[in-house]
């Protein structure tokens, strides 16, 4: 079965922890989410689980034998895809909940801990856990350098936002630099200079990126076929579409659109 997400319930007190999982069984049949519940006894054998597989939220007691909720959320907080944490504990300290928060905890609940709480604070780390693979979603198909030149939009001369409009809207035309400086009413040379001196690229440089950009958001969004997506960012030949692909991702665009299927398919497992 193909959960939508996994949480994990780390508890050394049987009672709490049956209590937890019932709880959160029923908020998920009642939102008809399918989502897995885990359980651990122990803060080692909830280490064991998040080693072994993917979770994405991460409900623990603080105060456990052997390994504590805090201990067990050190290890994991250098994890790349480390699950949002939610730490229990029946102690009211304020530097239990202090240390918690410094690790980057979103969420500090004291036992015992109220049905509607608790469903208050799963509702509110699988929102921050969205947002996280968005995040990471977004990253792996957006250029930095381009999201630079966008946010210094306002600082950019206007003849250069001019050029960069037109480019952005044409790029599956063959572009020419004179052309386009001639749009914007300026010398050839001058315009060279200038669209490197504004945007930290070269006029060529800028559309291959802009056109990979565009590639890579169709690869990760359609099934198009390689040959439609080259023609579509500009580019006369797939073959050479590859090559330049390969170029700047170290992966042909095949098998670029394969990876981001298996990270896809990881997740929601």
């Amino acid at each position: 079965m193909n959960y939508w997400k996994t949480i994990l319930i780390v508890d050394d007190e049987p009672t709490t922890l049956n209590g937890l999982k019932k709880t959160l069984e029923i908020w998920s049949e009642d939102n008809g989410e399918l989502v897995e519940i885990l359980c651990a006894s122990s803060g080692k054998e909830g280490f064991q689980i998040l080693k072994e597989k993917k979770v994405h939220i991460l409900l623990t007691d603080i105060r456990m034998p052997e390994m504590t909720g805090l201990e067990l959320v050190k290890l994991i907080e250098q994890k790349e895809e480390a699950p949002v944490v939610i730490v229990m504990s029946a102690y009211s300290e304020f530097d239990y909940a202090q240390k918690a928060i410094q690790l980057g905890v979103v969420n500090y609940l004291l036992k015992p801990i109220s049905k509607a709480k608790l469903i208050e604070a799963i509702e509110k780390a699988k929102k921050i856990e969205e947002s996280r693979e968005h995040s990471g979603l977004i990253k792996k198909v957006v250029d930095e350098q381009l999201l630079n030149i966008e946010e210094n939009e306002n600082q950019t001369h206007a003849l250069i936002k001019e050029a960069i409009q037109f480019i952005d809207n044409n790029l599956h035309e063959r572009l020419n630099q004179k052309e386009v400086a001639d749009l914007v009413h300026l010398n050839a040379s001058y315009f060279s200079v200038l669209f490197k001196e504004q945007t930290g690229l070269t006029f060529s440089e800028y559309i291959t990126r802009r056109r990979l950009q565009v590639a890579k958001k169709l690869l990760y969004s359609t099934d198009l076929p390689i040959v439609v997506i080259a023609e579509k960012v500009g580019y006369q030949t797939a073959k050479y579409f590859i090559k330049i692909f390969k170029e700047f991702e170290g992966f042909t665009p095949s098998q670029y659109r394969k990876q981001l299927a298996k990270e896809e398919e990881r997740k929601v497992k």
